[in-house]
């Protein structure tokens, strides 16, 4: 296929060829997802919008620990606030990165459990 086609993908995809610029942004995402905790943290937001107290007591890390993750996650735009009197909620920034998530904990089930793979 040329360069210049676009891949097939899912419905909701709308992936070109990746260039450069892209595949750092894609390698930067995943970075940030290596983290376990920021991965529980996505997955947990991937559910709904949370505040810190409610993350922290979902997920074994600390108070500060989640509060420090989430610096970085919404410094990275991954995910983005609502401020409602004197809490801050937290959420996902889009859906892309939602399914993201899933589907890497998805993938993990099946190779944790032996289940076998499927599309």
């Amino acid at each position: 296929m040329p360069a210049s086609e676009t891949v097939p993908a899912a419905k909701t995809a709308h992936l070109h060829v990746p260039d450069d610029a892209r595949l750092a942004e894609a390698a930067a995402v995943f970075a940030l997802l290596s983290d376990p905790t920021r991965l529980h943290l996505l997955w947990l937001l991937s559910q709904d919008e949370s505040d810190v107290g409610s993350l922290a007591e979902q997920c074994t890390a600390s108070r500060t620990a989640v509060s420090q993750h989430l610096a970085k996650l919404r410094l990275a735009g991954l995910v983005e606030t609502r401020k409602d009197g004197r809490r801050i909620h937290y959420r996902l920034r889009d859906g892309h990165l939602r399914r993201l998530v899933v589907e890497a904990l998805s993938h993990a089930d099946h190779r944790v459990s032996g289940e076998a793979p499927h599309d």
